[in-house]
């Protein structure tokens, strides 16, 4: 009896599903393994030091993360991590790492995160590096709050650069569907908030999911399509894991943010107060570099475009990328957008 050949296109889809059932039983690959420091700790928070080995400019850069994600996506391997990328580049680098609030850190709002943590870790930083000047880099929400920090700072803050950082939260259907519902009473969280203290990181996922559901699934019929692609399959893992890794976020800042961001979009119209110092955008003196993603759904250019017009120093540049949300791959040197604008405005050591 002849034997029956299986068409080609058909055995490879079969290795392929092999390979994607297989996944789960794998170790799961490290993340984080950029040499770096624990010098300042604060609650849950950590401030960690990533140094060059070959030192090239004078003025560190200052990350800041999301409330809402783990920060791991900013040095998910090697030849995949921007703090890699800086530190190759002749860049120290300090990373605020704010941690998983529990119930016990319910009261924490935005104004004790920029004056009790991120102010004194600026401080920190700069007393640790005996800098006289420093990068500020805020991502999404993190950038929103940085930001808020760059507007009333006393430390001295030379750049200033935003990533796919929400400003105008009138400036999105979603949020603004949102605003209407809040302002109308329609949805209140404040006593459910009051229970539990913090939104769990399941409901902080699930409203995330909620934004970009349809493109959602599409990063598994990725993985299903290279599953036999190691490398690629090993890069999927360390993302997914990130992309599925939200934190807690504390009731006070949680109420803030709906408050003072989403129903007044205080940040836009300088009515935004930390401990009494108004946080006018007019006020920030840096120069800054905004940059916005072309298919992002989370944080659409409609977001993010409003703080040039409200920016009233003198370097401000707006770069525009052809990716969404979180699809900026590094390959161990700085992007282009960052090559370009940061180390000229970084004291390049003579």
């Amino acid at each position: 009896m002849a034997k029956r050949k299986v068409p080609k296109n058909q055995s490879e889809s079969k290795t392929k599903w092999q390979h994607l059932l297989d996944i789960p039983n794998q170790p799961m690959p490290e993340m984080g393994l950029t040499p770096k420091i624990a010098m300042w700790k604060k609650n849950k928070s950590t401030l960690w030091f990533y140094p060059s080995a070959r030192k090239k400019y004078d003025v560190p850069v200052f990350l800041i993360y999301s409330l809402i994600n783990t920060p791991l996506i900013l040095d998910l391997s090697p030849g995949n991590s921007l703090i890699e990328s800086f530190v190759n580049e002749g860049f120290d680098v300090y990373l605020l790492d704010f941690g998983s609030p529990g119930f016990e850190d319910g009261d924490i709002s935005i104004e004790d995160y920029i004056v009790d943590y991120i102010q004194k870790g600026v401080q920190r930083a700069l007393r640790h590096s005996g800098a006289s000047e420093i990068t500020v880099m805020g991502f999404c929400l993190g950038g929103t709050i940085a930001s808020i920090y760059a507007a009333i700072a006393d430390e001295p803050i030379k750049n200033l650069i935003l990533s796919v950082t929400p400003v105008d939260f009138s400036a999105s259907e979603f949020f603004d569907q949102w605003q209407e519902a809040l302002k109308e009473g329609t949805a209140d969280f404040d006593e459910t908030i009051d229970i539990y203290q913090t939104i769990p990181a399941s409901a902080v996922k699930y409203g995330i999911r909620l934004i970009t559901s349809p493109v959602y699934i599409s990063p598994y019929l990725s993985l299903l399509n290279q599953a036999d692609d190691e490398k690629y399959v090993q890069n999927w893992r360390r993302f997914n894991a990130w992309a599925n890794g939200h934190v807690p976020l504390s009731g006070a800042a949680a109420k803030q943010i709906t408050k003072d961001l989403l129903i007044k979009n205080s940040l836009v119209n300088g009515s935004f107060k930390v401990r009494g110092k108004k946080a006018k955008l007019s006020k920030i003196d840096a120069s800054v570099l905004v940059i916005a993603s072309k298919y992002d759904r989370l944080v659409p250019q409609e977001m993010i475009y409003p703080v040039m017009e409200h920016l009233t120093c003198k370097d401000k540049t707006y770069s525009l990328l052809k990716s969404g949300h979180a699809a900026k791959q590094y390959s161990g040197v700085l992007p282009y957008y960052l090559k370009e604008w940061l180390p000229g405005r970084s004291s390049p050591i003579q």
